[in-house]
Parts: C-alpha cells; sequence; structure tokens
C-alpha cells in the first residue's frame, strides 16, 4: 500500500451519486484519489422531481472516473433504496467489481414532500423513514454480514457478536450521514429531521456491535452545504438575508461537498480508523451559533 494510495486495493459504495454538485460525487472522487475502486449508486428520478433537477449521468460517471488512479476500477447501479429488494443488489453489484466491499458510504437521502408537525401523515414518515434510515440499517447489515461468521438466531440484548479479534487492521469502514436535527430547529423538516435523528442516535449501538467485526463505524453531519439548495434559481426554501446572515459567520460561506468529503477521505485510511462510533459535526462553526 502506497502511503499517498492508502485505500489501494480496496472498494468503496458510495449511494446518492447522482449529481456532480453532491456531496456524494465529492466523496466518491476523493476515495477515488487515494486509490479506492468505486462504485456508484444513484437515483435519478428523486433529483428530476426536485428544484435542482438531475445531473447526466454520463456526466457524473466520467467526472468519478476521471480522479481514478491507475488500475483503479469503477461501476455504478441505479435503484430506489425505498425498495427493499434493491438493498441486496446494490451490495451485490459493489462486491462484484473486485471480489469484496471495503468502504460503504450511506449518503443518499429523501428530500421534498416535507413539512412541520402539523403537516405529517404516516404515509409521509414512513417514506422518509424507508429511504433515510431503514435502507440504511439495511445496506449496513448486508456489508457487515459479508464480515461475520454463520449465525442463524436472533441475538439476545446485551449478547455480543462473536468476531476473530483482535484486528491488524480495519476490515471495513460505514459512514452514515445525519443532519443538524441535535443543534437547532429544523423548522418544516420534521420527517427529515426524525430520520436522520435515528441514524445518529443508533450510532454508539451499531459502531460496537460492527467493531468486533472489525468494521468501523462513524456518522457524519456535515452541516449547510451548498449543493444547489441555496442558489436563489434552484433553492427549496426562502433565502431572505442570507447574505447578512453569513456575513456573521466564521468563514463568511456555507460548506462545499469537498468539506465533508475530506473528512471522509480520512477517516476511511489507517490515520483516522482509531476514531470510531461518533458522530461527528463538520460544519465550519456553524452549529456554535
Amino acid at each position: 500500500m502506497h502511503a499517498d494510495l492508502p485505500l489501494s486495493g480496496r472498494t468503496a459504495l458510495i449511494t446518492g451519486v447522482s449529481r456532480r454538485r453532491g456531496i456524494g460525487f465529492a466523496v466518491a472522487v476523493k476515495l477515488a484519489s487515494l486509490g479506492a475502486n468505486i462504485v456508484i449508486h444513484h437515483h435519478r428520478e428523486h433529483d428530476l422531481a426536485q428544484p435542482w433537477g438531475g445531473d447526466d449521468l454520463h456526466a457524473v460517471r466520467h467526472g468519478v472516473r476521471a480522479h481514478l488512479v491507475r488500475g483503479a476500477l469503477a461501476d455504478d447501479i441505479g435503484a430506489d433504496l425505498a425498495t427493499a429488494s434493491a438493498i441486496g443488489t446494490v451490495i451485490e453489484t459493489a462486491a462484484a467489481l473486485t471480489g469484496s466491499v471495503g468502504i460503504l458510504v450511506c449518503n443518499h437521502a429523501k428530500s421534498g414532500d416535507d413539512g412541520s408537525i402539523l403537516d405529517m401523515t404516516p404515509e409521509r414518515l414512513d417514506t422518509f423513514w424507508d429511504v433515510n434510515t431503514r435502507s440504511t440499517l439495511l445496506l449496513t447489515a448486508e456489508f457487515a454480514r459479508r464480515k461475520a461468521p454463520a449465525h442463524k438466531k436472533a441475538r439476545q440484548p446485551g449478547e455480543r457478536i462473536a468476531g476473530p479479534k483482535p484486528f491488524a487492521e480495519p476490515r471495513g469502514h460505514v459512514f452514515w450521514m445525519t443532519s443538524g436535527q441535535v443543534h437547532g430547529p429544523m423548522r418544516g423538516e420534521i420527517a427529515y429531521a426524525a430520520s436522520k435523528a435515528a441514524l445518529a442516535g443508533l450510532t454508539a449501538s451499531v459502531a460496537a456491535e460492527l467493531l468486533e467485526l472489525g468494521i468501523v463505524l462513524n456518522t457524519v453531519n456535515p452541516g449547510p452545504v451548498n449543493t444547489g439548495y441555496l442558489d436563489a434559481e434552484s433553492t427549496d426554501g426562502p433565502l431572505q438575508e442570507l447574505d447578512e446572515y453569513l456575513a456573521s459567520t466564521p468563514f463568511g460561506r456555507f460548506g462545499v461537498p469537498s468539506d465533508p468529503a475530506e473528512l471522509i477521505g480520512w477517516l476511511s485510511t489507517p490515520a483516522g480508523s482509531w476514531i470510531v462510533g461518533q458522530v461527528l459535526t463538520s460544519d465550519g462553526g456553524f452549529s456554535l451559533g
């Protein structure tokens, strides 16, 4: 393993990579630059229903492949992760590229059609849960089962997963994405905030179990990253007084996709692997008020 290419030989699956302005694309590019083989998942139909619209998937694929190091491979798969049967197919496709998956980045998320607590319905809550929470847990489960010994019975409360410890190095990395729901109110985004809060709240429990298998899990809150939803021509919310507000922030700008991508890239390497089971906020100080 070359020091400049610490992910050489490893395969990374990044979900929610359908726009070049998105965090998922930035993560895929970063991991590719560190030597990883890359499999991206996309669901362009979701973007087409948003104010920012869909991107050219051919350009997305080309943009990722342009950052691969010599000898590295890439593939992609389209799927609606709200459909539980798609989970196994996505993992299988990623594993087929090189035989195994070493990094899973659950970046996908549902946006739009949210509301206040007064607007909540069972259907709205279920839709956000299925995409943002259930699919993330099921992807993680599929990823982990490939590295776990066979076990037929459901484990009981407090029962540990038996793994071949100790490990000279991590056998896998998993990343979940949450939001800033613990740092302040997210008015009008109750279903989204609930689905992301569940992931943040489960991080320690799932990380403790995965660590028995040598898998490192961390959750990243990227803060307000402008992926197009903070542009006047493609926003999904009011932007009044935005410039004045930005002038009062530490860096005078919103985040850009490469900000959280740099963090995830480092955490994926041996240098960052001592950090386990954390919900990490990477927001340039926005949460400090």
